[in-house]
């Protein structure tokens, strides 16, 4: 086979390599050219920021405590049907006050999908739940609104680690995670002891939440309740870059540092509990972690 000198140009088919080259470079500008006139794909915006009304209620209706009046769970309604919170959290309850409540709540927000959930407080003595005058079991509630049908959400629960073991009543805590959107929790601490309250609290906010993140995927995170701790107490249980806001006396919300407050002020309850409500707003980050 010959070989043709350098220089020569060779052919095959009858049309010079030379052509060939000619032939490709067009084809890649023209390339180049339709691609430049398609339009650029959108990049996914982030979700905007959510704004939510938060209210906290200790309504001392367990019919065993000198704040008793029976009249609670009626002023709670009323306050939902006014304020129409996105997020309402419940101390001292029993556990038919939460299925009560949130039949007004859903009606409140033109029948939204709602979650609801209970958490009994437990009886040291013996090893049961905690129990109203009434017989039922006796803790802490929360009520939220999806974003969406179908939103998923998971609901995570328990007693806390640290008791005072003077007190017979085991405080429990409570969370509903909403994928992607919000870890709504809610406590109600130690009364008894202001170490053990201290206590709680920080194990709270430093190991319990932080742990459902990476079970269920992350999500902003608020805590809202009766914490048992003045405003100074509560500063030092807090984490670093953390949000809190409170009634001037032991109620109290905290959030994680994607979350803005905006403003708070607490709400008569017409002496129907020894609390004020606590009703503040807050903006959620569109950004998702």
């Amino acid at each position: 086979m010959s070989t043709d000198p350098p220089g020569n140009t060779s052919h095959r088919r009858g049309r010079p390599l030379g052509t060939h080259r000619v032939i490709r470079r067009a084809l890649a500008v023209a390339c180049l050219v339709a691609v430049a006139g398609l339009p650029a794909k959108p990049v996914p915006a982030s979700p905007a920021p959510t704004t939510l009304i938060v209210a906290q209620m200790n309504l001392c209706n367990s019919g065993r405590a000198g704040c008793y009046t029976g009249r609670s769970l009626a002023r709670a309604a009323e306050l939902v049907r006014a304020e129409r919170p996105d997020l309402v959290t419940l101390n001292e309850i029993c556990q038919d006050d939460v299925p009560s409540l949130a039949a007004v709540f859903a009606r409140a927000h033109g029948g939204a999908e709602v979650v609801s959930a209970f958490q009994s407080a437990g009886d040291r003595p013996s090893g049961a739940d905690t129990l109203c005058r009434n017989g039922q079991a006796y803790g802490i509630g929360l009520l939220t609104r999806l974003p969406s049908a179908g939103s998923r959400y998971a609901v995570h629960s328990g007693i806390h680690r640290t008791q005072d073991l003077a007190d017979p009543e085991e405080r429990p805590w409570l969370c509903v995670h909403i994928d992607g959107a919000l870890n709504a929790c809610t406590t109600h601490l130690a009364a008894t002891s202001h170490a053990v309250a201290l206590a709680q609290c920080g194990d709270l906010l430093d190991e319990i939440l932080p742990a459902i993140g990476p079970r269920t995927g992350y999500a902003p995170t608020v805590l809202s309740g009766d914490l048992n701790l003045r405003v100074d107490d509560v500063g030092s249980c807090v984490p670093p870059g953390h949000h809190r806001v409170g009634d001037g006396a032991v109620q109290h919300l905290v959030t994680s540092a994607d979350v803005t407050l905006c403003c708070a002020r607490s709400v008569g309850m017409g002496g129907a509990t020894d609390h004020p409500a606590l009703l503040a707003t807050l903006v959620v980050d569109g950004a998702r972690r």
